[in-house]
C-alpha cells in the first residue's frame, strides 16, 4: 500500500511542507510515481514514526539527522524509548497522586498539613505546559465551536474588577456595561465576552475562552483564561494597582520610551531562533511552549533571509510593544517585542516587509 503525500499528511497528522523539509533534511527518501509523485509505504513510514518520535524527544532535525544517518530502520527501538519514556511520565503522575492522596486522606480525618507537607505539594504536584501533544489538544477545544447561554445579567457584578497575570506580569480587566461583560487585557482593546455558563464565557474576535473561580461570598477571586492551547490563571488585585500599570504603560507610549533591554533581547533571540533553538528561561511559559512548537519553521524563514545586517528601534506601538526594524542580507522585517518586568520576553511577533 503506497500514499500519496497528501494521503501521507491527512492520515498520519503532519503537513506536507513538514514532509517536504524532511525529505530535504535526508530524513525521508520517498518513492516516485511515473508520473513524478511521491510515494510514502512501509519503510517510509516506519522512518517517518521515527523521525517524529525523535522530535517529542526534544531533538532538533540536524540532531535527529545525525543520529539516524546511515542506521537501519529500527522501529522497536524507536517504540522501546517511547515505552520508557511514558512510563517515566506515569510513574510522575502516580508519585503525584499518591501525595495528593495522601494529603486529602489527612485532612479528611481532621488532621492538618505542615509547611514542609504544603511545599512538597505545591513543588511536586505543579503540572507544566510543556507538552506539544497537551498543547494541541487544547487548542483544538478552545477553538471548538461556542454556544451562547442564557443567563442572569445580575451575576455579572460578582466577576468585574482587576486581576493580575503572574505568569506573564500582565493584567486583564473585567468591565460590565448593561447587560454586557467586556474583558481588557493591559495595552489591548476591550472585547464582549459572552457566558456558556456562569462561570464560563467565551470571546467571538479569538478562539479564547475565560473560567472564573468563585468564592463562597459569591464574589469572584481569580479566573483561568484558555487561549493558544495554554491555561493561564489570574488572582483578583485592587484596581488601583491595575490602574498604575496602565498608567505607566500610557507614560512610555507617550514618550516613545522603549523597555530596557528589548533590542538586546531581540539581537539574542534573533541569533537563537536562526540556530532553531529556545532559551525558554528568557520566556515566560507561555511564549516559551509556542515557540518550541515553532522552532523549526522559524529556524527556516530566518535562514532564508541570509544574514543579519542591523537593527534599529522604530517606537513603541499603542499595545506598549517596542518596536524594531531588523535589516538582514536579503529581506527587511519587523518586530514587536514585550518585556516582562523581570525581563523576561512575554510577547514576540515578528513579519516580513514588502
Amino acid at each position: 500500500m503506497l500514499l500519496t503525500a497528501a494521503e501521507c499528511a491527512e492520515r498520519i497528522g503532519v503537513t506536507i511542507r513538514g514532509l517536504r523539509t524532511y525529505e530535504q533534511r535526508g530524513l525521508l527518501t520517498p518513492a516516485r510515481s511515473a508520473k513524478g509523485w511521491r510515494l510514502y509505504g512501509e519503510k517510509e513510514i516506519a522512518r517517518l514514526h521515527e523521525v517524529l518520535a525523535l522530535k517529542r524527544f526534544g531533538l532538533s532535525l540536524s540532531r535527529i539527522a545525525a543520529l539516524l544517518e546511515g542506521r537501519a530502520i529500527d522501529l522497536d527501538r524507536t517504540l522501546g524509548m517511547q515505552q520508557s519514556a511514558l512510563a517515566e511520565q506515569r510513574q510522575r503522575i502516580d508519585e503525584k497522586l499518591a501525595l495528593v492522596g495522601a494529603a486529602r486522606t489527612k485532612l479528611s480525618t481532621g488532621g492538618t498539613l505542615s509547611l514542609d507537607e504544603l511545599i512538597t505539594l505545591a513543588k511536586d504536584t505543579t503540572m507544566t505546559q510543556t507538552s506539544l501533544d497537551l498543547i494541541a489538544q487544547r487548542r483544538y477545544e478552545q477553538a471548538r465551536p461556542r454556544k451562547t447561554a442564557p443567563i442572569d445579567p445580575e451575576l455579572y457584578d460578582r466577576y468585574f474588577g482587576a486581576y493580575r497575570f503572574d505568569a506573564i506580569w500582565s493584567g486583564i480587566t473585567i468591565t460590565r456595561i448593561d447587560d454586557r461583560l467586556f474583558s481588557q487585557v493591559t495595552g489591548q482593546a476591550a472585547y464582549e465576552i459572552f457566558p456558556e455558563s456562569e462561570t464560563e464565557f467565551f470571546l467571538k474576535v479569538v478562539p479564547a475562552q475565560l473560567v472564573f473561580s468563585v468564592d463562597s461570598d459569591q464574589t469572584a477571586n481569580a479566573l483561568t483564561i484558555h487561549q493558544n492551547g495554554v491555561e493561564l490563571i489570574a488572582r483578583r488585585v485592587d484596581e488601583t494597582e491595575a490602574r498604575r500599570a496602565e498608567e505607566e504603560l500610557a507614560r512610555r507610549i507617550r514618550e516613545n520610551r522603549p523597555q530596557p533591554d528589548s533590542e538586546e533581547a531581540i539581537r539574542r533571540t534573533i541569533d537563537e531562533a536562526r540556530c532553531g533553538e529556545v532559551e525558554s528561561t528568557r520566556m515566560t511559559e507561555p511564549l516559551a511552549t509556542l515557540a518550541r512548537e515553532r522552532a523549526e519553521a522559524i529556524a527556516e524563514e530566518l535562514s532564508a533571509k541570509g544574514e543579519l545586517k542591523n537593527i534599529r528601534f522604530v517606537g513603541v506601538g499603542v499595545d506598549g510593544w517596542d518596536v524594531y526594524r531588523a535589516q538582514f542580507e536579503k529581506s527587511e522585517t519587523e518586530w514587536r517585542i514585550d518585556l516582562a518586568p523581570d525581563g523576561r520576553v512575554r510577547g514576540l511577533f515578528f513579519r516580513t516587509l514588502p
